[in-house]
């Protein structure tokens, strides 16, 4: 009885260290792939010499994973895919040099060489699909320019250097398409020009909009203009952009919204007034409703009020549709003159 009980014992312990070692084998598997995958990846940085190992930090690993079963104390291997084999170890030394063999400088030299081919390979690619591009259109440009206007009136450019006088001071919008002096063929010398997101006038601050301010102080006193002009226009991205503002005030860029702001009275004007339209309807209205805007934040300069009463200067807003071909102009009573159509 006594010897049955004993193989019985034998038996279940056998069958204990056989579940054992079979748990343990897939256990140092599972290890042996997980590390050598981090460590074939460690491997290249520091062939790359971009990662170094000092002797102390492969102890460190060595004696951590092997109690796993995982060793870590064989030269390197040649970088290649990583096998599930202890392939890649590390080897302690008593000097804090590299663990892991770095390039040899005759293999650098060849992988610099080939990194420096690609680079210049890629930077010439870009060049010519860009920068010659841009550089050739700006020469054809101006080689244009000075046959057809530069050299057919070459005295104009020659009294230009005796300094400016122009009539008009004008406002307009950054937009590619909306180029004041295109639109009304002003020449050299005529017009004093300050474009911006959404050909907006901020009001008189002395604290900031800076640039605004010493613009139209330059104009008003220094060049004695005439005529100040702020031209709104169709499909303003400005505008759009001041309409898509939240009600709750949340912006999403660091300049854009903060500066259209400039005319939200305009915007809360359009929307009360022309709730049943539709959002392109009513941003076609605020294109016009906030070049008022700007005509009144205009007379909130001490020198341009001035100017207007003693009138020596005339304030006056207009319209410019790209897509009809048309052009609206009103002033400081916002008496709109008849389309101009062409």
């Amino acid at each position: 009885m006594a010897k049955d009980s004993y193989e019985d014992a034998i038996a279940g312990l056998s069958k204990l260290l056989r579940y054992f070692f079979i748990v343990r084998t897939f256990t140092v598997i599972f290890l042996n792939v997980a590390v050598h995958l981090c460590h074939y990846a460690l491997s290249v940085s520091v062939r790359l010499g971009r990662v170094s190992v000092s002797a102390n930090q492969a102890l460190v690993v060595a004696a951590t994973w092997a109690p796993f079963g995982v060793a870590l104390d064989h030269p390197l291997s040649p970088v290649g895919p990583p096998s599930f084999s202890p392939w890649c170890y590390l080897t302690a030394s008593k000097s804090n040099s590299p663990v892991f063999p770095l390039l040899s400088d005759s293999e650098k030299a060849d992988l610099e060489g080939v990194a420096a081919a690609k680079i210049k390979q890629i930077t010439a690619e870009l060049a010519s699909a860009d920068s010659t591009d841009a550089v050739e259109r700006i020469k054809t440009g101006f080689t244009h320019f000075k046959k057809e206007k530069y050299e057919k009136d070459v005295d104009l450019y020659a009294k230009l250097a005796t300094g400016q006088s122009p009539k008009f001071m004008v406002f307009a919008c950054s937009d590619s398409r909306v180029c004041p002096s295109h639109i009304l063929n002003f020449q050299p010398g005529e017009a004093f020009v300050v474009r911006n997101i959404a050909n907006m006038v901020p009001p008189y601050d002395l604290t900031k909009y800076s640039g605004m301010g010493a613009a139209i102080e330059y104009a008003v006193l220094h060049l004695k203009v005439e005529n100040i002009l702020v031209i709104g226009h169709s499909c303003c991205g400005g505008i759009k952009g001041l309409m898509s503002i939240p009600d709750d005030g949340s912006t999403a860029s660091d300049f854009i919204e903060s500066w259209v702001k400039i005319c939200s009275p305009a915007k809360t004007k359009i929307k009360a007034a022309y709730s049943g339209l539709s959002f392109t309807e009513q941003c076609t209205n605020l294109e016009k409703e906030s070049v008022n805007i700007s005509l009144g934040n205009l007379l909130t300069y001490p020198f341009v009020r001035e100017a207007v009463v003693n009138k020596t200067l005339s304030l006056k807003g207009g319209y410019y549709d790209f897509v009809k071909g048309s052009f609206q102009l009103w002033d400081l009573d916002f008496k709109i003159t008849p389309n101009l159509t062409v």
